[in-house]
């Protein structure tokens, strides 16, 4: 029987690719987002190529009503999952803090922490029942490094590797595996996010540079969930070659 698979935020960039790796691993996929005509998509994409089932939850992690909801409609022979990609995020401006939006940064921490511990609390229920799984949380180099005009959403990665280092304390006599993954640049539509659809200011923030693309960071979750059963990931953090930190980056 195939494992299954969680991964918020599946309908483009690194949910995307990671949800296309876990389907070549063999994992049946429970795939969310808030655009069910990709989901379909992908759905569709997944099941003709490869011999897995695909389970689509059509929701907004921001509203825990509509979650809740989403999560009770998971039929029985689903609720046994192997791995949670929490995935769903993103960065809503880049004002600085006097100048910053409230709901922006409200929707910023939502999304990535709000929405992120609830959705955990509900599937870890069914891991410490089990005493098995493994949770892994895209966290960023915001996480690691405040920027200048990043301070809610650097304060909400911030958040996310305290929460996945919290995590991985208490889940531990559980045989619960947490990681972190934070990734420097990467060529998604997480910058086109970030500046409401300007394309111009979205492809500036790679110019000159090579970026990580979202299948770099599938191959490192790949990495991680394909460890033996004695072997825990904690971190990773992966960046551009071009890419230092978040202050340094050569660009040609």
């Amino acid at each position: 029987m195939n494992k299954i698979a969680l991964i918020t935020g599946a309908t483009s960039g690194i949910g995307e690719a990671t949800t296309l790796t876990l389907a070549k691993l063999g994992y049946n996929t429970i795939i969310t987002g808030r655009r069910e005509e990709r989901l379909i998509k992908l759905k569709n994409t997944l099941e003709n190529n490869h011999k897995i089932k695909v389970l689509t939850l059509c929701f907004d992690i921001r509203n825990q009503e509509d979650t809740m909801a989403a999560l009770q409609k998971i039929p029985v022979e689903w609720q046994k999952i192997d791995i949670l990609i929490n995935n769903a995020g993103l960065a809503a401006g880049a004002e600085k803090v006097d100048d910053a939006s409230w709901d922006k940064w409200k929707q910023m921490i939502d999304t990535n922490i709000t929405g992120l511990l609830f959705l955990s609390k509900e599937i870890i229920k069914g891991m410490t029942e089990r005493k098995n799984g493994h949770i892994v949380n895209i966290s960023s180099i915001a996480g690691i490094n405040v920027y200048e005009g990043g301070s809610v959403y650097c304060a909400s990665k911030h958040a996310v590797n305290a929460i996945t280092q919290g995590m991985r304390i208490d889940l531990l006599k559980y045989n619960i595996k947490v990681t972190s993954v934070s990734p420097g640049m990467v060529d998604t539509e997480f910058s086109l996010v970030r500046f409401d659809g300007d394309q111009d200011k979205a492809d500036n923030v790679y110019k000159g540079v090579v970026p990580l693309s979202a299948q770099d960071i599938a191959d490192s979750i790949e990495f991680v969930v394909t460890r033996p059963g004695h072997v825990n990931i904690n971190d990773i953090l992966i960046m551009p070659a071009q890419q230092a930190n978040a202050y340094y980056t050569h660009r040609e």
